[in-house]
């Protein structure tokens, strides 16, 4: 079993190329070897039957030779009716009857198979017998000659053999030449996938010229190594800009008590204090929304509860300390299946990107649309450029001060709110509005 794992998949196939070539040389040598014996069979015993006619022709002309030609058999004798060999060809003078049996009834002719004769040992003879009637009695005439062996003759045996062997080394070369012409794009790819590290994801794999599946593979791996690409880089500048808006607390902490330990009894420490405190605050906010987005990344588990989308709204709304300019339109029985701490989180971080950039009112709105639950939050501030309506859900993207998330947010919020979505099965996009930025989730109804 661990061979042939080990085997190649060029020595697999040209090994099973070779067994089934060798089955078929087999079944059609088996099936030339029995008509050819049958064949020989049926030519031996007539033979021996004309060398029997021949033999009744003499009798019947008279007088009888008591040596008589072999016709091109082994055994050729003559037997009276009183049981005495009267006459036999050369081979035969002088022995025994070769058989006892007799043509039965009104039948002229019977065949036996005789073996371990003295004149024949260890050897099997074809016995045909002829019965004629005479004045005085009948007379028997024996003719006889060895089996035709399985293998008819060594010439055909030898031939066959030497056919089969000429085919399966052909069927071999034949078969490992073309899987290797097969695989040959695949080695190409295999050694281009063991040359590329990550830092040269931009390399492909080389792509076969016709479409079959080996240009498939070529094709999802260049695909795939398309995603890595853009994967790695987003975590390259994720792992920049995560290091920089760490640092940034982080620096304005470390800077503030160092200047309340040049000056210590100058220092206001409660005031910096507060103020560490709400550097503290905002590096909690950062790490628990990057745990919580790798959470989401990474596919953990979630519930699957039939929810009231418009319900679930209105309640996390009221939870919330009161917005000034908040105004609500929850449509009921717009029923969903999901994650209500999920689909709570998701609604939050759209609610306080809103808060943070409107002007003066914040607008939640719930409905459907055929199979789809919409759920719509919208500000009437500066709103989002079109060009820039996907970089808002980047991990720490950055716009114009406008919408600079260090008016509060840790720069997570939508990226977690779109990852929520697709966890769901559904969208969340920024969309046109008159005013302001409108995004919009959507997501299938409960079925």
């Amino acid at each position: 079993m661990s061979l042939r794992r080990d085997l190649s998949v060029r020595t697999r196939m040209t090994l099973l190329s070779c067994v089934v070539m060798t089955l078929l040389c087999t079944a059609l040598s088996g099936v030339i070897l029995v008509s050819a014996h049958e064949h020989a069979t049926d030519d031996r015993n007539d033979r021996i039957l004309l060398a029997d006619v021949h033999t009744v022709r003499q009798i019947l002309r008279d007088p009888l030779p008591s040596v008589l030609p072999d016709h091109r058999i082994a055994v050729l004798q003559v037997v009276a009716p009183d049981g005495r060999i009267v006459a036999a060809n050369a081979r035969m003078l002088g022995s025994p009857r070769v058989a006892s049996f007799t043509p039965r009834g009104q039948s002229v002719r019977a065949d036996q198979i005789i073996c371990d004769l003295p004149r024949f040992p260890h050897r099997c003879l074809m016995v045909v017998a002829v019965k004629i009637d005479r004045p005085g009695g009948e007379w028997l005439i024996y003719g006889a000659d060895p089996v035709v062996a399985w293998y008819v003759d060594l010439s055909l045996l030898a031939a066959l053999l030497l056919g089969s062997m000429l085919l399966i080394g052909a069927t071999a070369i034949g078969a490992y030449r073309t899987v290797s012409r097969t695989l040959d794009p695949v080695d190409a790819i295999s050694a281009e996938l063991a040359e590329i590290a990550s830092t040269d994801l931009g390399r492909r794999v080389p792509v076969p010229e016709h479409r079959d599946e080996i240009w498939t593979l070529a094709d999802t791996a260049n695909r795939t190594l398309a995603r890595l690409e853009a994967t790695v880089e987003q975590q390259r500048r994720f792992a920049s800009d995560a290091s920089h808006d760490l640092r940034s607390p982080l620096t304005a902490i470390r800077t503030q008590v160092e200047e309340s330990l040049l000056h210590p009894d100058q220092a206001r420490w409660p005031a910096t204090a507060r103020a560490v405190l709400a550097g503290v605050d905002r590096l909690e906010a950062i790490v628990g929304d990057l745990l919580t987005l790798a959470r989401l990344e990474f596919g953990a588990g979630r519930a699957d509860d039939r929810l009231d989308l418009s319900e679930l709204a209105g309640s996390e709304l009221a939870r919330r300390a009161p917005l000034t300019g908040v105004a609500a339109d929850l449509r009921p029985g717009v029923l969903v299946r999901g994650d209500r701490l999920e689909l709570a989180r998701l609604l939050t971080n759209l609610v306080d990107n809103a808060a943070r950039h409107a002007t003066s009112t914040v607008t939640v709105s719930v409905r459907r649309e055929g199979d789809t639950a919409v759920l719509e939050v919208a500000d009437d501030g500066p709103g989002i450029p079109p060009g820039q309506r996907e970089i808002v859900f980047q991990r720490f993207a950055r716009l114009d001060a406008a919408r600079s998330k260090d008016k509060g947010g840790t720069g997570l919020g939508l990226a977690i709110a779109r990852e929520s979505a697709h966890r769901h099965g559904g969208e969340l996009n920024v969309e046109d509005s008159a005013s302001g930025a409108r995004l919009v989730l959507r997501i299938p109804l409960a079925s």
